[in-house]
């Protein structure tokens, strides 16, 4: 009796095991792996969301997010395969479309990202209150004021060239500002290498995102915003959401799925950045970063955070025919091949 009620038990348990192992257990050894290359700013901040919030693991998805300094560097182990979907700038992409990679914008993440702080003499005299909005005369005359001062040109803190913020920055000195290019002294570093500079005094100006903006105004308390990101460009593009052949069939496990929560999370973000400041701080700051100083820069950019692409295609025309005719592109490419709102439409609320 005891060997026949021993033999009923074992084999209950074995039982209950391989019912958890097929519904639980075996769902979770069964989740799609998705390597997501992304750059440290807030525009990646649903990103971050998603993870933290156990969305994507709950979603059947095993997220493996891998982090770059710049949108170039991002790219270059996109097209070597090396992750499978990307979160940071829009342009590089059209470069890598440019030479044949198979790659399409999903969704946004964050739209007039970008500013331009300025410190010391190229800064004086702006009213906090009242950040940017300088017209061409008044920039000229702020430029043509520094060199008097200062016997030099300004030295401005971008990224590489090919990134966004390199090229934005050329387009708005150029074309919105009227500012010859050759009057600048434009630096090419990483993003924490250009904040960094202008934290230490390295650089007059640096074109930034949040939260090293919020950074920046804590520590420097005189530095100024020389122009917003609506200055530099009205819906300037920002940070997206872009996968590597996203119509080959084992895309088609986790593209809708990981698009959909990305357009959630970015509502997330926006409309409650209090909930979504511990998980970005963690992902930006490895818990180093106050979530307190984290929400205050997702406050000031709530309405930043804008999941349609359809908001950036008319501007990443224009900076892309920009980066073509200043040589940085080699052709320009459609435009609406770039991006596909039809995934866009079916994950949008």
């Amino acid at each position: 009796m005891k060997k026949r009620f021993f033999r009923t038990s074992v084999l209950r348990v074995i039982a209950a095991a391989c019912l958890a192992f097929l519904t639980g257990t075996g769902a979770a050894l069964a989740a799609t792996p998705v390597r997501v290359g992304y750059i440290p700013v807030l525009g990646s901040s649903a990103l971050f969301v998603i993870d933290g919030k156990g969305w994507a693991k709950d979603a059947g998805l095993d997220l493996e997010l891998v982090r770059f300094t710049s949108g170039p560097q991002a790219i270059q182990a996109l097209v070597a395969g090396r992750i499978d979907a990307y979160v940071a700038g829009v342009l590089p992409l059209l470069q890598a479309r440019g030479h044949g990679v198979d790659v399409k914008v999903l969704a946004t993440g964050a739209i007039e990202e970008l500013s331009v702080v300025a410190r010391g003499p190229l800064a004086a005299g702006l009213d906090p209150a009242k950040p940017g909005n300088l017209t061409r005369d008044a920039l000229t005359e702020r430029l043509s004021h520094f060199a008097t001062a200062t016997g030099r040109k300004p030295k401005i803190a971008a990224q590489p060239q090919g990134s966004v913020p390199d090229t934005v920055l050329r387009y708005w000195l150029k074309e919105e500002a009227g500012v010859a290019p050759d009057s600048i002294d434009i630096v090419g570093i990483d993003i924490d290498a250009a904040q960094q500079a202008f934290l230490a005094g390295a650089v007059d100006a640096a074109i930034l995102r949040e939260p090293a903006l919020t950074i920046i105004r804590a520590r420097v308390p005189e530095a100024r915003i020389l122009a917003t990101g609506h200055d530099l460009m009205p819906d300037q593009p920002g940070s997206v959401f872009a996968v590597l052949r996203p119509d080959d069939p084992d895309r088609a496990a986790w593209k809708g799925k990981l698009t959909a929560l990305f357009v959630k999370a970015t509502a997330l973000v926006s409309a409650h950045p209090d909930e979504a400041a511990p998980y970005v701080a963690t992902a930006l700051g490895g818990g180093l970063m106050k979530p307190a100083l984290i929400e205050s820069a997702l406050r000031a950019s709530a309405a930043d955070f804008v999941a349609d692409p359809g908001r950036i295609t008319a501007s990443v025309g224009t900076l892309q025919d920009f980066e073509v005719s200043q040589g940085l592109l080699r052709k320009a490419v459609p435009v609406a091949t770039l991006f596909d709102l039809q995934t866009w439409h079916q994950a949008a609320p």
